[in-house]
């Protein structure tokens, strides 16, 4: 669906609901689906969305609350009391998807929802509820197919076929034995063109290692990119098969990574609601502005340290901004490549010296370069060569400080239990402001006063 395309729905539906015209609203929900159902609540002030809600169709309501933000799905299903809840839990096929639909219901209204479920799907939801969200456990679903190694391609088809249909995904079977231990896979080609008078056991393959169910998600996301998997067993600590992730899962789980890696960089909760009240954005952001504003104080601070300097020289105070700024610049590239490398599990212990070694060279050719630049428009604009070669090796040192910089302060915020996607870029900018102003203003200091 292109932007145009959806804003064009979005004025739609805005017109519509300026007019209250229940029926207009009700024929551009029947044209788009639940994807941009979701959307479209996102999209528009809480107030109107108590209009769109009663309006969709109720088969499509679990599906629409799944695709919303967590902030929006939990404004809507605090709205909503414990039956409306369970009705809309029916709706879902897929257990992983009712686990998550409820998981953040407060403790009392979680236990009324699943006592009006009945006693098989309350089990079933109980068992999935007991793993975290962030887990495999948490991300699997209930629905994998077992055979048994001793039997006969034949006797696997006919089963197949007597339950006239297959979960979505499956591209494998899984083997396990009368203990429900796992034991390998057996593909669905390899079914299909196999004869029907081989047994399992020979050609299932024992070399698909399962999930453990508290495996972290990012970890799951990483298996599934590695091998190309479509879908994979998951198993507890006594090697039982109790599930499977598909891919489909996994996609969520990377789009919210991604989601919340570029969110919290800019301080803002990864499912913050566009339209979530004005207080509470409020107290959100002031705490992030709170702690830019110390870091900044400690840039001024140091700035001033310098200021019989400034007063005598003027040219050091029109050139002040461009050595912290160029540093900051440099170190965010390398923090963004380390962050994204942590991410990936592409950096460790074995591989972070050769990186910080690659990241200063690139550091000190870059400084080089814009170096010679910066000293020639200095010369030209001002025409001092001393200021002009103190900025050029400020801003040198200080382009290598930030490389090192951002190759250090994600490992040092992890190590101490800090998401380095959050506070890398803060700490990182202060680190280089003042290294920058040191440089550059010491130096001028140093030399000709």
């Amino acid at each position: 669906m292109s932007e145009q395309i959806t804003e064009q729905l979005r004025q739609d539906i805005s017109s519509a609901l300026e007019q209250s015209d229940r029926l207009a609203i009700a024929e551009i929900l029947e044209e788009i689906d639940v994807a941009q159902i979701a959307d479209l609540l996102e999209s528009i002030p809480p107030s109107q969305r108590d209009l769109v809600w009663p309006l969709i169709y109720p088969e499509n309501l679990g599906q629409v609350l799944l695709e919303t933000g967590d902030e929006v799905r939990h404004q809507k299903l605090n709205q909503l009391d414990s039956r409306e809840i369970a009705e809309i839990v029916e709706t879902l096929p897929d257990v992983d998807d009712q686990a998550d639909l409820i998981l953040d219901l407060i403790p009392e209204k979680l236990v009324s929802v699943l006592y009006i479920l009945d006693k098989q799907k309350r089990e079933t939801l109980e068992s999935v509820l007991s793993y975290p969200e962030d887990t495999a456990g948490g991300l699997m679903n209930l629905d994998a197919i077992t055979i048994r190694a001793d039997v006969s391609l034949d006797v696997v088809l006919r089963y197949l076929r007597i339950r006239g249909e297959m979960p979505d995904h499956t591209d494998q079977l899984f083997v396990t034995d009368r203990h429900d231990v796992y034991l390998g896979v057996l593909s669905i080609n390899d079914l299909l063109t196999t004869d029907m008078d081989t047994r399992v056991e020979t050609i299932m393959n024992t070399g698909v290692q399962a999930l453990p169910a508290d495996l972290m998600d990012n970890d799951v996301a990483r298996k599934f990119e590695d091998s190309d998997l479509i879908s994979a067993p998951v198993v507890d600590e006594q090697h039982k098969l109790i599930g499977r992730i598909t891919v489909d899962d996994v996609v969520d789980v990377i789009r919210e990574e991604g989601d919340s890696s570029m969110l919290s960089m800019a301080g803002l909760h990864e499912d913050e609601d566009l339209f979530s009240p004005v207080w509470r954005s409020t107290r959100r952001r002031a705490i992030w502005l709170g702690f830019n504003l110390l870091t900044a104080f400690l840039a001024a601070a140091v700035i001033g340290l310098f200021e019989a300097t400034l007063d005598k020289i003027v040219a050091l105070a029109v050139l002040l901004t461009i050595v912290p700024s160029m540093g900051g610049i440099a170190g965010s590239q390398t923090l963004t490549l380390v962050i994204r490398g942590l991410a990936l599990g592409q950096l460790g212990s074995s591989n972070f010296n050769s990186l910080v070694k690659k990241e200063i060279a690139v550091g000190l050719l870059n400084g080089l370069l814009w170096a010679l630049v910066v000293a020639a428009f200095t010369i030209i604009w001002f025409q001092d060569f001393q200021i002009a070669t103190i900025i050029a090796i400020a801003l040198t040192i200080n382009l290598i400080a930030g490389a090192f910089a951002g190759a250090i302060i994600p490992i040092l915020l992890k190590r101490i239990g800090i998401d380095p996607a959050l506070a890398g870029s803060v700490v990182l900018t202060t680190f280089t402001d003042v290294i920058g102003v040191l440089a550059f203003l010491g130096l001028a200091t140093i030399v000709m006063l």
